[in-house]
């Protein structure tokens, strides 16, 4: 059992749990994620790692509300137990000196790439991050992303907070004042494709972590196949983390609404 030490909701439908997890803890690297099962009949969904204490013996896990499972979670308590928690899993973030790296979140993508971003500056990296979400009652973890970044760039769908506008157009702005050695991007698969078409046209390698289209977290499910370089890859074995602009957006973006309707029946139970 993993008890929940601390909650925190962060937006309307987003939610900070700190669990305790001694083991995950002391080998977690950053780009690596775990998987819960709240319960008995409860199913098996991951979530990305946001922060970790080896010496503490806890893990911070982000969740938006989307399914059955993570409304389950959103309604535990402080001191309520998670049944399951099996990690870190995934192949970590390449973190080494590149240069210069622009990293992009956009929403509950945010916390994915929080760990990525420190990580790149203990290394030597020179980050820039720039985050984004549709106004700013939904905007994440602005504190945590300014202390791990050399510079945090706002951006708001509706102007509410920092630049109005989408985080790609940001992204183009950065990219024409300074070339970047890297991009890094994470959030909702839309928000990715546009980043990588943006980076394309600058030359600048990009990386994306399709963690949002993982369930089981072991290539069993297939729920996370993906195209990349005209190969079938699993985003939870494979991944999470591939080039951006090998990826097959258009095929991607399909398959997510392949359980649309399924996935408001799950959304209607009890």
């Amino acid at each position: 059992m993993f008890t929940i030490l601390r909650k925190e909701q962060l937006a309307e439908t987003v939610y900070s749990v700190i669990v305790e997890a001694e083991n995950v803890a002391a080998r977690a690297i950053a780009g690596q994620f775990v998987i819960l099962r709240l319960d008995e009949t409860g199913e098996r969904f991951p979530l990305t790692l946001c922060d970790w204490s080896p010496g503490e013996g806890w893990i911070r896990l982000v969740l938006q509300v989307v399914g059955r499972s993570t409304r389950k979670l959103s309604l535990m308590d402080e001191g309520d137990a998670i049944l399951d928690l099996v990690g870190p899993l995934g192949r970590p973030s390449e973190i080494c000196a590149h240069g210069r790296v622009v990293c992009v979140g956009g929403g509950v993508g945010i916390a994915a790439i929080l760990p990525i971003c420190r990580a790149l500056r203990q290394v030597g990296d020179r980050v820039t991050g720039i985050i984004g979400a549709r106004s700013a009652d939904l905007l994440i973890l602005e504190e945590e992303m300014a202390a791990a970044t050399d510079e945090l760039i706002l951006t708001t769908d509706d102007g509410t907070r920092g630049l109005k506008g989408r985080v790609t157009w940001a992204l183009e702005e950065v990219l024409k004042k300074e070339p970047a050695d890297l991009v890094i991007a994470i959030g909702p698969a839309i928000m990715m494709k546009f980043a990588a078409a943006v980076t394309r046209d600058f030359a600048v390698p990009t990386k994306v972590s399709l963690n949002s289209i993982m369930l089981d977290g072991t290539g069993m499910c297939g729920t996370c196949r993906c195209e990349v370089a005209g190969k079938t890859r699993f985003a939870c074995v494979d991944g999470p983390e591939f080039d951006g602009h090998e990826v097959d957006w258009n095929l991607l973006l399909s398959r997510l609404d392949q359980y649309k309707e399924e996935e408001e029946i799950a959304r209607s139970l009890p």
